[in-house]
């Protein structure tokens, strides 16, 4: 899924996306009751592209934040979604063989952080696909 997508998407959503200096270590938030996402300004393409993903994919099943009782359900099915539109398993399995499984190489190849792309292999890892 590439900007132009993510932009598209967020438009058929009715969410509106801004860019700001978060705190901490966030590198994006999603408040549902204005359909908002912030995205912190420091982010590089890759890392907000992924960001951006991630809380479409919270705003598209109007999860009710990190904060509520279900957070941690909708957290983890959050990220297995992002990984599963950002990475195509053919590109995966070609990253994996030229870097033989290094994670740094693969994700940069991949154009994802290298969470994105561990969230993919738990993936595999779940789903019982081998891996080197």
């Amino acid at each position: 899924m590439n900007d132009a997508t993510l932009t598209s998407w967020s438009k058929t959503l009715g969410v509106r996306v801004e860019e700001r200096r978060l705190a901490g270590d966030r590198c994006g938030i999603y408040y549902a009751p204005l359909r908002l996402i912030i995205l912190d300004e420091r982010l590089a393409g890759f890392q907000r592209r992924c960001t951006l993903c991630h809380e479409l994919i919270h705003a598209r099943h109007h999860d009710p934040g990190c904060g509520s009782q279900y957070g941690v359900k909708c957290e983890r099915r959050c990220r297995r979604e992002t990984a599963l539109a950002l990475i195509s398993p053919v590109d995966y399995g070609m990253a994996e063989e030229i870097y033989e499984g290094a994670a740094w190489p693969m994700a940069v190849e991949l154009g994802v952080t290298v969470q994105v792309l561990m969230d993919y292999r738990q993936l595999l890892h779940d789903s019982g696909v081998c891996m080197q």
